[in-house]
């Protein structure tokens, strides 16, 4: 029997990736191609399951699930400190050699589809961005908003305009960097992109990969569900102790699904209902982004309907039948 060198398990929020991780590690401990549980190795590939203040709200995997199988890169970031695609990848890898090292199945989890890019296609390389730059391009985000900012790049870069949303302020803002302190579009750099560090284990096809999916209003069920269950659980504590450390709002970890809206509750802003109400609006908005996303980048990964529970079948069956 051969494993893979590596699992990819993608998908929108609240799909179910973490659970069909874990019941993929132990159908394959019956199985007997794995000794126990602990001879896998989960590592995050979400970008919000990385700060440490944010157990709740990014729905990271609880005590219980990283006690059955461990897990590596959740919650090993305070709120305050930036992160970038090209260090997580750094990081990722380390995991992935740690866990060869180590006689240990990596499997990657999460829903940030750019991390799972980064690794196979490659990210672009594009010189340091000047602090006074980056800077005056953060200050124009904080004050103009999205839209406005939108509008700057349209103006400057008209090229990753198109490309992008006008609600996607991270990577605007990214654009905006790019093209005023390098004078080329970030669309010119990404064409000369480097292959990722796993490209060639997955020209060898020794990467499984998979994109998770359920019927729509299936997933939109359980993102309203979920979110109840994190305000029952202390989302509401998670956020009065982000405020309390004074970060800047302009920063990735304030932006996280849930957490603009119970911002808002908290100082007065609007009622309860509400914030829960809009809370649940924009993370059904990301689902379908990220759906999207995955169906435009990720068109050729095998999809799993998670909603039958097979799932971790499909998987393991594949593994067992040595047809990675």
């Amino acid at each position: 029997m051969r494993l893979p060198y590596a699992i990819f398990i993608a998908g929108p929020t609240a799909s179910g990736k973490t659970s069909l991780a874990l019941d993929v590690v132990a159908r394959l401990v019956d199985a007997g191609a794995l000794p126990d549980r602990s001879a896998a190795l989960v590592i995050n590939a979400d970008s919000m399951q990385v700060y440490d203040t944010l157990r709740v709200l990014s729905a990271r995997p609880d005590t219980h699930e990283m006690g059955e199988v461990p897990h590596r890169m959740f919650g090993v970031l305070s709120p305050g400190q930036a992160f970038s695609v090209a260090e997580w990848v750094d990081m990722a890898m380390q995991e992935v050699s740690d866990a060869h090292e180590a006689g240990r199945l990596p499997i990657m989890v999460g829903g940030t589809g750019l991390y799972f890019k980064a690794l196979l296609g490659g990210l672009a390389v594009v010189p340091d961005i000047p602090d006074d730059i980056r800077a005056h391009v953060r200050d124009q985000q904080a004050q103009l908003g999205a839209h406005a900012l939108h509008g700057l790049l349209s103006a400057e870069d008209p090229i990753m305009a198109e490309r992008l949303e006008e609600g996607d302020s991270q990577r605007i803002a990214r654009a905006l960097e790019v093209i005023r302190a390098t004078g080329i579009s970030l669309a010119d750099w990404q064409e000369n992109t480097k292959p990722g560090p796993l490209y060639e284990r997955d020209q060898a096809e020794e990467i499984m990969k998979y994109v998770l999916e359920r019927p729509r209003q299936e997933l939109y069920a359980r993102i309203e569900a979920r979110f109840d269950q994190m305000v029952d659980e202390g989302a509401l504590d998670e956020v009065q102790a982000l405020m309390a450390q004074g970060i800047e709002e302009n920063l990735p970890a304030m932006k996280a699904l849930g957490v603009p809206s119970l911002m808002a509750y908290l100082r007065g802003e609007m009622p309860l209902d509400d914030a829960l109400a809009d809370a649940k609006t924009r993370t059904r908005r990301y689902a379908k982004r990220q759906i999207t996303w995955f169906s435009n980048q990720f068109g050729d990964w095998p999809r799993i309907d998670v909603s039958s529970g097979q799932g971790a079948d499909v998987v393991v069956a594949k593994i067992l039948a040595d047809q990675i």
